[in-house]
This record gives C-alpha cells, structure tokens and sequence, in this order.
C-alpha cells in the first residue's frame, strides 16, 4: 500500500518538536517554512475543501537543539460561526454551505508578502493571518468589491484564485474573480491597506472552468483556463460525476499598463491565445524584455475534481482501500511540462521546450523556485516533483469520463516512485534527480536561499538569485512518521544533506502549497483592513433572528 494511509488523518493539528534524525543542519539555513492543510476533523466529502489549516516550521533550531512545529486551523469567521452551529454546516463535493452562505476553506497556499503572510483559495477571498499565532486577521476586501458568485446573508461565494501574485514594482497584490455562467473574467488588485479592492473586467475574455493561477512579467498578467470542471448534476445529488476536464483553453494576457490607466469597473482589452494540454501551475519569468516566457506544468489524465469513494475500483479492477475516500483522483496519463513564449502582439505561441518521460514523470505535482525578485528575474532552476504513477489512486471512474484520451498502454506495469527534478529553467532539461521509497508521498517543496538579504539584495534573495544556489525542504508523508526533508538545490541526486522527524508514528494530514519567510513577526495592527463587521448588512435579515445574533456576535469578537 504506497500511498500512505494515514495521508487523511483526523488527527488535531498540534504543535510538534522536531529534531535532526539524519545527516547534520547547515548552519546557514534560516527563516520559515509555511505550509497550508485542509483540516480533515470537519469532515469534507473532497479531501480538498476541509477548514484551512496553516504550519509553520522554523528552519533554525531553538536552545534545545529541536525545530518548531507549529500548526493551527484559521479561526475565520467561517470556523468560527461553524464552530458555534456546527449542525447548520453541510458538505458537499465543491465545499460546505450553510445558512450563512458558503465556507472560505482558505486551505491551499501560504502567501508570504513581506513581513504579512495571506491563506488562499479558489473559492474565497485571500484571508491575512498572523504569521507568528496563525490567527485570523482579516478577509482581503469587502465581498461586494468581488462580485461574488453567490451572494449570501454572510459568507459569499467568489471564485478567484489561489495563487494570486505579489508585484515587486508595484507593491500590491493581482488576483482574479470570475462569473461562471458568462465566463467573464476580471482582474483585481489590492494595495495592502484599506477595506476595499479595485476591479476591472477585461474584454473578450471567457474562461470555461476555473483560474487556479496567475502568474505575471514586469508588463503582464498571464492566466489561463485551469484543469477543474464543476459537475453540475454531482453537486445537485442528481448523479455521480460524468464530465472531463477540457483537453485544453484559453489563456490571457493583460497589460499591467492598461490596468493602471483605466478607472476601475472599466474593462480592459486582453489578449486571448489557446494551449493545451489542460494546466493548473503556471511561472513566468518576471523579465519579458526578450519576450512572454512561461514554464507550463500541464496535468493531463489529472481529474481534481473527481475524489476517491468507497465504493471506487482502480485501474486494474482492484477496489480502492476506503481509507482514501476523498483524495482526488490522481494521474492517469504521463506528466507534460512545457516551456512556452508568447508574443502579445503578434498573438504567436512558440514551443520553447517540452518533457515528456513515461518511465520517469507521472503527475507534475508541485514546484519549488526562487521567489524574490531577483529569482523571477532571471531564473535557473525549477524543480518539479512527480508524484509517480499510483493505480490504486485513479479510479476506474475517471478512465470512463476520459475515454481515449487516456493511453492504457502507458501505463506502467506496477507502481513508479515519486522523484525530485531539478530542471534547467529554459531547456527543461533534468540536471538531477532523487527518487524516493514506493512508502513516501513527498508533497510541495519549497526553495530557501542562502544567505539571504545580503548587501543590495532584497530579503528574500540569497547571494545567487535564480534557484541553484540555496536548499529546497520537503515534507515527505509516511504512515511510519512524517519527516522533513533537505536537499542542496545544486544537487539533489546527493539524497537528504539532513532531515528533520517528530517522535515516531506521528503523521499528519496531506500538506498542500508551501512556501519560504525569512522571518516570523506579529501582523501590524496599524494597517487599515476590512472588518468583518464591514460585511454585515441587510442582507443578514433573510437569516432568523438567532442567526442574526450569533454573526453579530462574531463580528464583534473579530
């Protein structure tokens, strides 16, 4: 059984002491490690949309010698209004509804922005959280500045993002709101301070399916379609899961310039191109002065949105263990990465590289790259961990909804070990690899600079910006214990330079996104932010007057 059974625990998130179980911790390894979870005690029927739960690990020891674990559930006002009527709260296959409108699960990545540190989603605004307690702080703009999907008495549903992008010049935040029924994209920005957020709907711009990333140049804004389709028939109980992914779309690209000219609510021209395959990440290479290039991690045969029931068979006709009822299917197909140029203005796509390995690469899962402004500008490396191929996780479902767009004959003969890759940026080309036991599932990496902040340097940037230069850390599941894993970036065919483990059999639900801080400090309670006081109105009186008591009341201790 290789994918761990305890990968869906129910276990509390609780604070841990980790020490050093192998090798020995290079001293100039520093700052945080932030990883976000989706807490699986609040019972989602897809792993994927539990309450958001956010870890963070300090990469220097304390006095004691150990490492600091620190994890707690966001106490938002979602959490906390379930907490006080959890019999109103019911779970379904796109997340939890209520009375009070639907859940922010705010579960899928940590967004470092500075000293601030934001919990994000796709189905929910971006919600700041204290980077030392992992408290709430405040949901990013009020939810009529959104467009929510669904208006609610409380909590709106928005589909947005959850890989918004900082800008380096500009100083603010690029997220997205989309209405699924037009397909109408718009583009939305937060300076930092205030309750409200700008928006500006861009021309021609229809997206089918979702907008999981967005990824930027010092002139542009890229999104494209993402690889997640909601079932409508699924998510009204009149049926199970019959839809596919689309094989490709639509991908756009808007001026930073337009944005800053036109007054919000204006729409603004973008340029649309077509790709495939389907894709959820996305990286641009911050410098677009030799043009728009992109590194793609295409999710072919990769089905988010179809979870693992009890009742499921895999690919080979063997029933799925029930212990991995809810995680999502994983990848039937071989993995595709791509290295893309765009040129707006011509509206050309060049295919700059591609990977492709079958005995290699199955499920591009997630990546680790430099993210200071000196990494994005020129990077060197993008390292990619593939999870493998893992039958027991793809259901039978899934090879139904797909057809022949899924290659049986590709498939391997049994299990592949999750591997490593260190990729040469542009080239694709894999400089080192690491492959690990068929009893781990290693889950995001991220990169940590050496020596960062130095002398002309911004503090997220090590003394060789680009991704070579520094240690990428792991977190690897196993039902024995989890451990933390970490790699000198330059070569991780060298195996684990030291890894870090709490007392053994202690496991830990799936991590998902993770991300590097250089430093761990108290949010600023100076800085103006919405209220969720400022989201209370009119609309609460379609609730029952208990109901409108208790939001008020949350709203109070907010």
């Amino acid at each position: 059984m290789p994918i761990p059974r305890s990968i869906l625990t129910k276990a509390d998130p609780s604070d841990l002491e980790l020490s050093v179980v192998q090798g020995a911790w290079p001293s100039d390894v520093a700052g945080h490690m932030v990883i976000s979870s989706s807490d699986q005690r609040s019972h989602p029927v897809h792993a994927f949309f539990g309450d958001g739960v956010l870890v963070r690990l300090s990469l220097t020891p304390g006095r004691d010698g150990r490492f600091a674990w620190r994890a707690n559930v966001i106490d938002s006002p979602s959490v906390r209004l379930r907490r006080r009527r959890p019999d109103l709260f019911a779970a379904g296959p796109v997340g939890t509804n209520s009375p009070f409108g639907g859940v922010n699960a705010a579960n899928t990545a940590p967004l470092p922005w500075g000293d601030r540190l934001l919990a994000t989603w796709d189905a929910g605004r971006p919600i700041e959280v204290d980077p030392v307690t992992l408290g709430f702080v405040a949901e990013v703009g009020h939810r009529d500045d959104w467009a929510p999907v669904l208006d609610a008495p409380v909590l709106p549903s928005i589909l947005t993002t959850a890989h918004p992008v900082i800008d380096p010049e500009r100083g603010c935040l690029w997220s997205v709101t989309r209405d699924p029924v037009t397909g109408v994209l718009s583009v939305v920005r937060y300076d930092g301070e205030g309750a409200h957020v700008r928006r500006w709907p861009v021309e021609g711009a229809r997206f089918p399916q979702a907008t999981h990333t967005i990824t930027q140049t010092r002139d542009w804004l890229v999104l494209a379609d993402t690889a997640y389709k909601v079932d409508l028939a699924e998510v009204l109980g009149n049926g199970e899961r019959t839809v596919a992914n689309n094989p490709g779309g639509p991908l756009l690209m808007v001026r930073k310039d337009a944005l800053d000219a036109a007054p919000p609510g204006t729409a603004v021209h973008g340029t649309v191109f077509r790709i495939a395959p389907e894709v959820n990440h996305f990286y641009a290479t911050y410098d677009d002065s030799a043009g728009v290039r992109v590194v793609m991690e295409h999710t072919p045969g990769v089905d988010i949105g179809l979870y693992l029931r009890e009742d499921d068979v895999d690919v080979f006709g063997r029933p799925v263990d029930p212990a991995l009822r809810g995680m999502y299917c994983h990848g039937a197909s071989p993995a595709v990465v791509t290295v893309l140029e765009f040129d707006p203005e011509g509206g050309t796509v060049t295919d700059v590289a591609r990977l492709r390995d079958p005995g290699r690469y199955w499920q591009a899962e997630l990546s680790a790259l430099d993210w200071s402004f000196e990494g994005q500008l020129r990077p060197t490396r993008h390292h990619l961990v593939f999870q493998g191929f893992h039958p027991e996780a793809i259901s039978a479902r899934l090879l139904r909804n797909y057809g022949d767009r899924i290659d049986r004959s590709l498939f391997p003969r049994e299990e592949t070990p999750s591997v490593l890759a260190s990729l040469e940026r542009d080239s694709l080309k894999p400089l080192a690899e690491w492959a690990w036991p068929l009893d781990d599932y290693p889950t995001s990496p991220i990169f940590v600079p050496r020596a960062p902040g130095g002398p002309g340097r911004s503090r997220y940037a090590g003394a060789e910006p680009g991704g070579h230069d520094g240690y990428l850390a792991v977190v690897v599941h196993n039902d024995a214990r989890f451990r933390v894993e970490l790699f000198d970036a330059a070569d991780v065919s060298r195996g684990p330079v030291a890894t870090l483990a709490p007392s053994p059999g202690t496991v830990i639900p799936f991590m998902i996104h993770a991300a590097w801080m250089p430093e761990a400090r108290p949010h600023d309670p100076s800085i103006e932010r919405l209220r969720f006081a400022d989201d209370l109105d009119e609309r609460l009186d379609r609730l029952d007057p208990e109901l409108r008591t208790l939001a008020r009341e949350v709203a109070a201790e907010l």
